[in-house]
């Protein structure tokens, strides 16, 4: 049996991890054609299918399920020499990675400015999305890693938590006058809330909370935009909460006060199984930038006396 080459077993591993061949062509630069001939050629070496085509899918054969251990070792071994031998720890190629809103509007562009510096041969692209689509995405072998809110109960996923987040509830000075103290209960009984859809990672939080003050919820305006929200909450249109600093800058009253949300945790995810030094490297990077508390579209940092 001829030994297999590094890129028959990186088509394979990619193959194998993505929702189709398409996908998996895309992740390593190459045609659809081009990929499929590196799966024949490591077919041929091996003597054996890896994949059964006769579906609408194509599906991992036992062979090929057997053999992706072992093509990661490969592939492991493989990225640590390279790494072993260059002249200084580098990434390089193409890192197609997802974030939420509120990631992109706060720390993303310090993320991106700082791997460029250390990292000038990694090309980033960055895709904002709700939480739940990112997950998907993630799951189909179409992003290298996300950073999302909450930690992820599929099993195909890993999590580490890399930072929090804190929100204050929020509302225009003509729904919550300050001469009136209006608790969130009575305000939502009578105003809309203005939230992020219910696939955001924010809708755990919102979900706890409403639980454990009872609060009747008479309507619900859905966006996927922090900033659009901040807009409609800030022209009176409803209530809801916003990242904790934004209230203040925005000059919109704060309410709420004695019955806080709780932070909320986000996670680093990857596919589980996906060692790629790649992984390691950005989910560090990550650690060392992210803060919710800076957002150019409202301003600069926030002061001690605005933070939470």
């Amino acid at each position: 049996m001829a030994l297999p080459s590094v890129k028959q077993l990186e088509a394979f591993w990619w193959a194998a991890h993505c929702a189709n061949f398409s996908t998996a062509a895309e992740r390593i630069h190459l045609s659809v054609s081009a990929l499929s001939k590196r799966l024949s050629e490591l077919e041929a070496a091996i003597g054996q299918p890896l994949f059964d085509r006769s579906g609408q899918k194509a599906v991992l054969t036992e062979t090929g399920r057997r053999l992706l251990p072992a093509a990661l070792q490969v592939l492991d071994a493989a990225a640590e020499f390279e790494r072993s031998t260059a002249d200084a720890p580098a990434l390089r190629g193409h890192c197609r990675f997802g974030v939420g809103d509120l990631s992109a509007l706060t720390w993303l562009p310090a993320l991106v400015s700082r791997v460029r510096k250390t990292h000038p041969e990694l090309t980033l692209e960055p895709y904002v999305n709700v939480g739940g689509v990112l997950e998907q995405r993630l799951a189909d072998g179409e992003l290298d890693f996300a950073v999302i809110a909450g930690l992820s109960p599929r099993s195909e996923l890993v999590s580490r938590s890399v930072g929090s987040a804190r929100f204050e509830w929020a509302a225009a000075a003509e729904l919550a006058p300050p001469s009136r103290k209006t608790g969130i209960p009575e305000l939502l009984r009578r105003h809309p809330l203005v939230t992020l859809p219910p696939d955001a990672g924010t809708t755990r939080l919102l979900d706890d909370w409403l639980l454990a003050h009872q609060a009747p919820i008479t309507q619900r305006i859905f966006c996927n935009s922090w900033v659009a929200v901040a807009g409609m909450i800030g022209a009176g249109v409803g209530v809801g909460f916003l990242p904790a600093c934004w209230p203040a800058r925005l000059k919109l009253r704060r309410v709420g006060e004695r019955s806080p949300l709780r932070p909320l945790q986000y996670a680093f995810q990857w596919r589980r199984g996906d060692a790629r030094g790649l992984v390691a490297s950005m989910q560090a990077l990550v650690a060392s930038v992210i803060d919710f508390t800076y957002a150019p579209c409202i301003g600069a940092a926030a002061t001690d006396e605005e933070r939470p």
